[in-house]
């Protein structure tokens, strides 16, 4: 991966955007593909559409779809000492947040702040492997009474844990919030691979969706508005390659060993034999992983929308997910571009996609 594009990747996953607090993250996908596309557009959701247009009014309609919300918190309360209550946003683990940087994003910036917890001398043996429940949890930002906190945040604001991207050992990287701007930003590159065509056969919708952690809505309502023929989630997926996992139960997913491309009743099998089948030919590591229902992510609205969809559902292998300390390889993620760009360039008429 080049600077460039590792820079793009930094920007989208340190941009605060909390489901519901997406345009931050909405800026940087919104500059980075202005200048690329033919057309793009905020709706009123908060979902970034961004159009190439294919030769012909008939032309295949395809949309390729990654959320650009992340889990987060709430301010709920402010008390008389300047501490704050809080309330997740998504699927926070409660184990994983006592002892955490986090920032508010407040109406004058971002404040720096920490959830507080007391030490281990002073908790009670027999509640040391207790889960404090998020409710009775609070967050320090230094303040000493709640009208100086007051001038600093409010009820309703975002919290975001207060980390950033980091490079390990090999490709491999680490940041709050791969779930799922990764997507959002393969989204984006896939963008800037097809207008590097000169002619392109199917008109195409790089979205950049909202509020997947809190229901699918954004998903739902911008396939509802584009009204594809075939629609393609981006999204994370759970790497299994580490100490403790049940790989009957969750599959033998690796880090490293290319994209995953989903197989069951979410997926339309047309599709699926066609990514399969360009990443064959054109020599891209893959992996399969199958879903005997719904997949819980952007794919399953797509399909379902208007008259039905053609979909299908890839992933980058994660590990760690909804934690502040996600992992993947960006050669993962290049691959999952050239899969993506490549089959999408394959991709011919409508009557194709019907099962037969």
């Amino acid at each position: 991966m080049n600077e460039k594009h590792f820079n793009l990747l930094k920007e989208l996953v340190e941009a605060p955007s909390p489901s519901g607090f997406e345009q931050p993250a909405q800026r940087v996908f919104r500059r980075a593909v202005e200048n690329v596309v033919d057309e793009i557009h905020t709706d009123v959701m908060g979902n970034v559409i961004a159009r190439l247009r294919g030769q012909g009014e008939s032309a295949l309609r395809v949309m390729l779809a990654g959320h650009c919300d992340e889990i987060g918190f709430m301010v709920k309360h402010v008390d008389d000492h300047g501490f704050i209550s809080f309330a997740a946003i998504g699927g926070v683990d409660a184990h994983l947040v006592p002892g955490q940087r986090v920032r508010v994003h407040g109406r004058r910036g971002a404040v720096n702040g920490l959830v507080g917890k007391k030490p281990i001398h002073q908790i009670e043996p027999k509640d040391r492997d207790s889960v404090i429940k998020i409710k009775n949890q609070f967050i320090d930002i230094g303040c000493r009474s709640r009208d100086e906190a007051q001038e600093l945040v409010s009820v309703g604001d975002a919290i975001t844990f207060a980390v950033g991207l980091e490079r390990l050992q090999n490709d491999r990287v680490t940041s709050r919030a791969f779930d799922d701007k990764m997507g959002v930003f393969v989204v984006a590159r896939v963008l800037e691979e097809l207008r590097s065509r000169r002619e392109l056969a199917v008109d195409f919708y790089g979205v950049s969706t909202v509020q997947e952690e809190v229901g699918l809505r954004g998903g739902a309502t911008s396939v509802y508005g584009i009204n594809p023929d075939v629609g393609i989630a981006i999204e994370v997926g759970f790497a299994t390659d580490f100490p403790d996992v049940d790989k009957k139960e969750h599959g033998d997913i690796r880090i490293g060993s290319g994209p995953v491309i989903g197989r069951g009743p979410n997926i339309n099998p047309a599709l699926f034999d066609l990514l399969v089948e360009t990443a064959r030919e054109e020599q891209i590591p893959y992996q399969v992983l199958g879903h005997p229902r719904a997949t819980g992510t952007d794919a399953n609205v797509m399909q379902l929308s208007r008259g039905g969809v053609a979909t299908g559902l890839v992933n980058v292998p994660l590990r760690y997910m909804h934690t502040p300390v996600e992992l993947l390889s960006l050669e993962d993620l290049e691959n999952t571009v050239r899969l993506l760009a490549a089959s999408v360039l394959r991709m011919k008429n409508r009557e194709g996609f019907i099962p037969s």
